[in-house]
């Protein structure tokens, strides 16, 4: 009897099989097509999304949004977009999607915990379009990790920042909004200081006239903003002056070493010493002595 049982288990085991093989050629076919329709949906949607965040751009530009806002309304509208187009798919395979939104909702605290440095840098970019600490063409420091750069895109996440030697830094909204930076170019004009050290043997007030008389010609300067030279500090090797003046922020940078050359030439071309570190020394008579008694050079050969 047993043997019996053995038997038609075997047979139909051996059905079972010679009936899951005769169907696979089928049953992959079916799963190639659909693999295939995917991948061809999924592209259609990823052109149909791209016309979707074109439409939108545009619309913003003409009515005057700011960059930034409109960078980060693409980047939200296209991560958005391509969930659904993926739940879509996932869908066409089996996948229930009702499901999947209860799975993660009863596991939102674990995901909470996971994201939540994402959601920390989204929260960030909503505050930095909220408050403006910066636009997308500023030039700022942040004091979280002291990177600097011009802005030229908020995204849902990140900040990209080109710095001046053209490297693309990408900060966490989230570290931009919760720490402290500084707003460089937030201002049409900006101050120039610079400083000059003179010599203490050297006409002091000849060098005040000859440093104003530089700032005074020089087209960059504005001329109605502060032009100041003045006494900083009286060092241990030098007299040093500061000079202050304002300049327009694109004009800063070309402005300030235009200026601090021409300070150097005018100086020179008035005879006025520009100071440097330097050491007197001053031999005792006696030793002076020794040293003629052992025939050593005095100093004024050495020199």
């Amino acid at each position: 009897m047993g043997s019996i049982i053995e038997d038609i288990e075997a047979e139909v085991q051996k059905g079972a099989v010679q009936e899951f093989l005769s169907a696979l050629p089928e049953k992959a076919l079916n799963l190639g097509v659909r693999i295939l329709l995917a991948a061809v949906f999924f592209l259609i949607g990823g052109k149909l999304i791209k016309l979707v965040r074109r439409i939108i751009r545009k619309s913003m530009e003409r009515a005057g949004a700011e960059l930034g806002v409109t960078q980060f309304v693409d980047s939200f509208v296209k991560a958005s977009l391509y969930t659904v187009l993926v739940m879509g798919l996932a869908a066409s395979f089996g996948l229930d999607a009702a499901s999947v939104v209860a799975v993660l909702g009863s596991a939102g605290v674990a995901i909470g915990l996971a994201i939540q440095g994402s959601l920390s840098n989204l929260a960030g970019g909503v505050l930095i379009l909220a408050l403006k600490p910066f636009r997308v063409g500023d030039y700022i420091l942040e004091s979280y990790s002291n990177k600097e750069g011009t802005v030229t895109e908020i995204q849902i996440f990140y900040t990209k920042l080109l710095t001046p030697d053209n490297q693309t830094v990408i900060l966490p909204n989230g570290n931009l909004a919760n720490n402290s930076l500084v707003n460089i170019t937030a201002q049409e004009v900006r101050r120039m200081d610079i400083t000059v050290g003179i010599s203490y043997d050297a006409d002091l007030k000849k060098a005040k006239e000859v440093l104003q008389r530089t700032l005074e010609e020089d087209v960059g300067v504005l001329k109605d903003r502060d032009m100041l030279v003045f006494v900083s500090e009286l060092a241990s090797s030098s007299v040093v002056l500061g000079v202050r003046c304002w300049f327009r922020q694109e004009d800063f940078w070309k402005g300030k070493w235009r200026v601090t050359e021409n300070c150097k030439l005018s100086l020179d071309e008035n005879g006025i010493e520009i100071a440097y570190n330097q050491l007197d020394v001053h031999v005792d008579g006696k030793v002076q002595g020794l040293m003629q008694k052992k025939d050593l050079p005095s100093c004024e050969e050495m020199t």
